[in-house]
Protein backbone atom coordinates (compact mmCIF):
# COMPACT_ATOMS: atom_id res chain seq x y z
CA UNK A 1 0.00 0.00 0.00
CA UNK A 2 1.38 3.43 -0.97
CA UNK A 3 2.00 6.31 1.44
CA UNK A 4 -0.79 8.24 -0.25
CA UNK A 5 -3.25 5.43 0.38
CA UNK A 6 -2.31 5.14 4.05
CA UNK A 7 -2.98 8.88 4.51
CA UNK A 8 -6.58 8.62 3.35
CA UNK A 9 -8.92 7.98 6.31
CA UNK A 10 -11.37 5.13 5.94
CA UNK A 11 -14.58 4.68 7.85
CA UNK A 12 -14.89 1.77 10.22
CA UNK A 13 -17.58 0.70 12.63
CA UNK A 14 -17.13 -0.58 16.18
CA UNK A 15 -18.81 -3.99 16.30
CA UNK A 16 -17.77 -5.13 19.79
CA UNK A 17 -16.36 -3.58 22.97
CA UNK A 18 -14.65 -5.76 25.57
CA UNK A 19 -13.58 -4.58 29.02
CA UNK A 20 -10.18 -6.12 29.73
CA UNK A 21 -9.06 -4.27 32.87
CA UNK A 22 -10.30 -1.24 34.84
CA UNK A 23 -8.53 1.07 32.33
CA UNK A 24 -8.17 -1.06 29.16
CA UNK A 25 -10.87 -1.81 26.60
CA UNK A 26 -10.54 -3.81 23.38
CA UNK A 27 -12.48 -2.50 20.39
CA UNK A 28 -13.39 -4.67 17.41
CA UNK A 29 -13.54 -2.67 14.18
CA UNK A 30 -15.00 -3.67 10.82
CA UNK A 31 -15.27 -1.97 7.45
CA UNK A 32 -18.73 -0.53 6.84
CA UNK A 33 -19.52 -3.37 4.44
CA UNK A 34 -17.97 -6.02 6.73
CA UNK A 35 -14.54 -7.56 6.95
CA UNK A 36 -11.31 -5.73 7.69
CA UNK A 37 -10.65 -2.10 6.85
CA UNK A 38 -7.21 -3.08 5.45
CA UNK A 39 -4.61 -5.85 5.76
CA UNK A 40 -1.58 -5.59 8.05
CA UNK A 41 1.36 -7.54 9.44
CA UNK A 42 2.05 -8.25 13.14
CA UNK A 43 3.54 -5.18 14.81
CA UNK A 44 2.05 -2.60 12.46
CA UNK A 45 -0.08 0.29 13.72
CA UNK A 46 -3.08 2.35 12.65
CA UNK A 47 -4.24 5.89 13.27
CA UNK A 48 -7.62 6.07 14.97
CA UNK A 49 -9.49 9.35 14.92
CA UNK A 50 -12.63 10.90 16.33
CA UNK A 51 -13.27 14.00 14.19
CA UNK A 52 -13.29 17.14 16.30
CA UNK A 53 -11.51 15.41 19.19
CA UNK A 54 -8.19 14.15 17.87
CA UNK A 55 -6.26 11.18 16.55
CA UNK A 56 -3.52 8.88 17.79
CA UNK A 57 -1.49 5.85 16.76
CA UNK A 58 -2.34 2.45 18.22
CA UNK A 59 -1.02 -1.06 17.69
CA UNK A 60 -3.29 -3.43 15.81
CA UNK A 61 -3.67 -6.19 18.37
CA UNK A 62 -5.48 -8.76 16.24
CA UNK A 63 -3.49 -11.15 14.06
CA UNK A 64 -3.35 -10.74 10.26
CA UNK A 65 -4.63 -14.32 10.12
CA UNK A 66 -7.96 -12.97 11.38
CA UNK A 67 -9.72 -12.03 8.15
CA UNK A 68 -13.01 -10.97 9.75
CA UNK A 69 -12.11 -7.90 11.84
CA UNK A 70 -9.36 -5.80 13.45
CA UNK A 71 -8.92 -5.19 17.17
CA UNK A 72 -7.32 -2.45 19.23
CA UNK A 73 -6.63 -2.70 22.98
CA UNK A 74 -6.58 0.86 24.31
CA UNK A 75 -5.53 2.08 27.75
CA UNK A 76 -7.40 5.13 29.06
CA UNK A 77 -4.67 7.70 29.72
CA UNK A 78 -5.65 11.03 28.18
CA UNK A 79 -8.22 13.15 26.37
CA UNK A 80 -8.54 11.10 23.17
CA UNK A 81 -8.43 7.72 24.90
CA UNK A 82 -11.12 8.94 27.32
CA UNK A 83 -13.32 9.66 24.30
CA UNK A 84 -12.45 6.32 22.71
CA UNK A 85 -13.44 4.54 25.91
CA UNK A 86 -16.93 6.06 25.54
CA UNK A 87 -17.44 4.41 22.14
CA UNK A 88 -20.26 1.92 21.85
CA UNK A 89 -21.15 -0.82 19.38
CA UNK A 90 -22.42 0.64 16.12
CA UNK A 91 -20.42 3.86 16.38
CA UNK A 92 -18.32 4.85 13.38
CA UNK A 93 -14.65 5.82 13.59
CA UNK A 94 -12.03 6.89 11.06
CA UNK A 95 -9.00 4.68 10.64
CA UNK A 96 -5.93 4.86 8.40
CA UNK A 97 -2.86 2.75 7.94
CA UNK A 98 -1.14 0.38 8.24
CA UNK A 99 2.00 2.17 9.43
CA UNK A 100 5.49 1.01 10.27
CA UNK A 101 7.35 -2.22 9.71
CA UNK A 102 6.04 -5.36 11.34
CA UNK A 103 7.90 -8.15 13.11
CA UNK A 104 9.89 -10.41 10.72
CA UNK A 105 7.55 -13.36 11.21
CA UNK A 106 8.12 -14.71 7.70
CA UNK A 107 11.91 -14.33 7.71
CA UNK A 108 13.97 -14.05 10.92
CA UNK A 109 11.41 -15.74 13.19
CA UNK A 110 10.64 -18.76 11.01
CA UNK A 111 11.79 -22.03 12.50
CA UNK A 112 12.82 -20.38 15.77
CA UNK A 113 11.82 -21.08 19.38
CA UNK A 114 10.11 -17.90 20.56
CA UNK A 115 9.98 -16.11 23.92
CA UNK A 116 7.49 -13.26 24.34
CA UNK A 117 8.00 -10.96 27.34
CA UNK A 118 5.33 -8.36 28.12
CA UNK A 119 4.50 -5.96 30.91
CA UNK A 120 1.08 -4.35 31.40
CA UNK A 121 -0.49 -2.96 28.23
CA UNK A 122 2.70 -4.13 26.47
CA UNK A 123 0.92 -7.41 25.81
CA UNK A 124 -1.34 -5.64 23.29
CA UNK A 125 1.25 -5.25 20.49
CA UNK A 126 2.56 -8.78 21.14
CA UNK A 127 -0.88 -10.39 20.97
CA UNK A 128 -0.88 -9.92 17.18
CA UNK A 129 2.45 -11.74 16.84
CA UNK A 130 1.58 -14.47 19.34
CA UNK A 131 -1.66 -15.32 17.55
CA UNK A 132 0.07 -15.18 14.16
CA UNK A 133 2.58 -17.75 15.43
CA UNK A 134 -0.25 -19.84 16.94
CA UNK A 135 -2.10 -19.86 13.62
CA UNK A 136 1.07 -20.94 11.77
CA UNK A 137 2.46 -23.37 14.36
CA UNK A 138 4.20 -25.53 11.76
CA UNK A 139 6.57 -22.64 11.00
CA UNK A 140 7.80 -22.06 14.56
CA UNK A 141 9.26 -23.98 17.48
CA UNK A 142 8.23 -23.78 21.11
CA UNK A 143 6.55 -20.63 22.42
CA UNK A 144 7.17 -19.21 25.90
CA UNK A 145 5.09 -16.26 27.09
CA UNK A 146 6.12 -14.28 30.18
CA UNK A 147 3.55 -11.67 31.14
CA UNK A 148 3.25 -9.52 34.23
CA UNK A 149 1.25 -6.60 35.50
CA UNK A 150 0.64 -4.59 38.67
CA UNK A 151 -2.23 -6.82 39.81
CA UNK A 152 -4.34 -9.71 38.58
CA UNK A 153 -7.05 -7.21 37.55
CA UNK A 154 -4.53 -5.45 35.28
CA UNK A 155 -3.66 -8.54 33.22
CA UNK A 156 -4.89 -7.78 29.69
CA UNK A 157 -6.60 -10.57 27.69
CA UNK A 158 -6.58 -12.79 30.80
CA UNK A 159 -9.48 -14.93 29.60
CA UNK A 160 -7.84 -15.66 26.23
CA UNK A 161 -4.56 -16.46 27.99
CA UNK A 162 -6.16 -18.92 30.42
CA UNK A 163 -8.78 -20.47 28.13
CA UNK A 164 -6.72 -20.67 24.92
CA UNK A 165 -2.98 -20.04 25.18
CA UNK A 166 -2.43 -22.07 28.36
CA UNK A 167 -4.16 -25.10 26.86
CA UNK A 168 -2.19 -25.38 23.63
CA UNK A 169 0.60 -27.87 23.16
CA UNK A 170 4.01 -26.28 22.69
CA UNK A 171 3.01 -23.04 24.41
CA UNK A 172 4.19 -22.28 27.96
CA UNK A 173 2.67 -19.32 29.79
CA UNK A 174 4.26 -17.73 32.86
CA UNK A 175 2.17 -15.07 34.61
CA UNK A 176 3.30 -12.80 37.43
CA UNK A 177 2.02 -9.78 39.34
CA UNK A 178 4.11 -7.16 41.12
CA UNK A 179 2.86 -7.75 44.68
CA UNK A 180 1.06 -10.45 46.62
CA UNK A 181 -2.70 -10.28 46.34
CA UNK A 182 -5.61 -12.17 47.84
CA UNK A 183 -6.94 -14.70 45.35
CA UNK A 184 -3.67 -14.96 43.42
CA UNK A 185 -1.67 -18.15 43.86
CA UNK A 186 0.68 -17.64 40.92
CA UNK A 187 4.13 -16.10 40.75
CA UNK A 188 4.76 -12.75 42.44
CA UNK A 189 7.55 -10.44 41.31
CA UNK A 190 8.66 -8.09 38.55
CA UNK A 191 8.94 -9.35 34.98
CA UNK A 192 12.73 -8.83 34.52
CA UNK A 193 13.49 -10.85 37.66
CA UNK A 194 11.05 -13.59 36.60
CA UNK A 195 12.75 -13.88 33.20
CA UNK A 196 16.09 -14.44 34.94
CA UNK A 197 14.51 -16.99 37.31
CA UNK A 198 13.12 -18.95 34.38
CA UNK A 199 16.56 -19.02 32.75
CA UNK A 200 15.59 -19.72 29.13
CA UNK A 201 17.93 -21.50 26.74
CA UNK A 202 19.94 -18.97 24.79
CA UNK A 203 19.01 -20.44 21.40
CA UNK A 204 15.62 -18.69 21.48
CA UNK A 205 14.44 -15.48 19.81
CA UNK A 206 12.94 -12.95 22.26
CA UNK A 207 10.38 -10.18 21.77
CA UNK A 208 9.91 -7.64 24.59
CA UNK A 209 7.22 -5.00 24.98
CA UNK A 210 6.29 -2.94 28.01
CA UNK A 211 7.33 0.18 29.93
CA UNK A 212 10.83 1.41 28.96
CA UNK A 213 12.26 0.60 32.41
CA UNK A 214 10.96 -2.98 32.11
CA UNK A 215 12.51 -3.38 28.68
CA UNK A 216 15.83 -2.01 29.94
CA UNK A 217 16.10 -4.41 32.88
CA UNK A 218 14.72 -7.40 30.96
CA UNK A 219 17.31 -6.88 28.24
CA UNK A 220 20.06 -6.64 30.87
CA UNK A 221 18.82 -9.87 32.45
CA UNK A 222 18.78 -11.66 29.08
CA UNK A 223 22.36 -10.58 28.43
CA UNK A 224 23.30 -11.97 31.87
CA UNK A 225 21.76 -15.27 30.81
CA UNK A 226 23.93 -15.28 27.68
CA UNK A 227 21.61 -13.87 25.04
CA UNK A 228 22.96 -11.55 22.37
CA UNK A 229 21.15 -8.34 21.46
CA UNK A 230 20.75 -9.66 17.90
CA UNK A 231 18.32 -12.26 19.31
CA UNK A 232 16.05 -9.70 20.98
CA UNK A 233 13.39 -7.51 19.36
CA UNK A 234 11.20 -4.74 20.72
CA UNK A 235 8.68 -2.21 19.42
CA UNK A 236 8.66 1.55 19.94
CA UNK A 237 5.23 2.40 18.54
CA UNK A 238 4.56 4.89 21.35
CA UNK A 239 7.11 7.21 19.69
CA UNK A 240 5.10 7.36 16.45
CA UNK A 241 3.05 10.43 15.55
CA UNK A 242 2.32 11.01 11.85
CA UNK A 243 3.40 7.54 10.75
CA UNK A 244 5.01 8.61 7.46
CA UNK A 245 8.23 10.40 8.46
CA UNK A 246 7.00 13.97 7.96
CA UNK A 247 6.47 15.46 11.43
CA UNK A 248 9.82 14.52 12.97
CA UNK A 249 8.33 13.67 16.36
CA UNK A 250 9.71 10.11 16.30
CA UNK A 251 13.18 11.04 15.03
CA UNK A 252 16.02 9.51 17.07
CA UNK A 253 19.43 10.23 15.58
CA UNK A 254 19.40 8.99 11.98
CA UNK A 255 16.26 6.89 12.49
CA UNK A 256 12.57 7.62 12.16
CA UNK A 257 10.63 5.16 14.29
CA UNK A 258 7.66 5.24 11.91
CA UNK A 259 9.71 4.47 8.79
CA UNK A 260 12.61 2.41 10.19
CA UNK A 261 10.53 0.74 12.92
CA UNK A 262 8.59 0.62 15.15
CA UNK A 263 10.06 -2.88 15.39
CA UNK A 264 13.79 -2.86 16.11
CA UNK A 265 16.33 -5.53 16.94
CA UNK A 266 17.97 -4.48 20.18
CA UNK A 267 21.46 -4.18 18.71
CA UNK A 268 20.03 -1.56 16.33
CA UNK A 269 19.06 0.57 19.34
CA UNK A 270 22.75 0.91 20.18
CA UNK A 271 23.17 2.87 16.94
CA UNK A 272 20.77 5.54 18.23
CA UNK A 273 21.41 8.35 20.74
CA UNK A 274 20.39 7.43 24.29
CA UNK A 275 16.95 9.07 24.01
CA UNK A 276 14.62 6.09 23.88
Amino acid sequence: MSVQETLIPKLGVVTDVRIDTPDVKTFRVNALDGGKVFDHMPGQCAMLSIPGVGEAMFSITSSPTNTEFMEFSIKKCGCLTNWLHQMEEGQQITIRGPYGNGFPVETEFKGKDMVFVAGGIGLAPLRSVINYVRDNRQNYGTVDIVYGSRSMEDLVDYKEIIDVWCKEEGINVYLTIDREQEGWDGHVGFVPNYVKELGFDTNKTVIICGPPIMIKFTLAGLIELGFDKTQVYTTMELKMKCGVGKCGRCNIGAKYVCKDGPVFRCDQLDEMPNEY
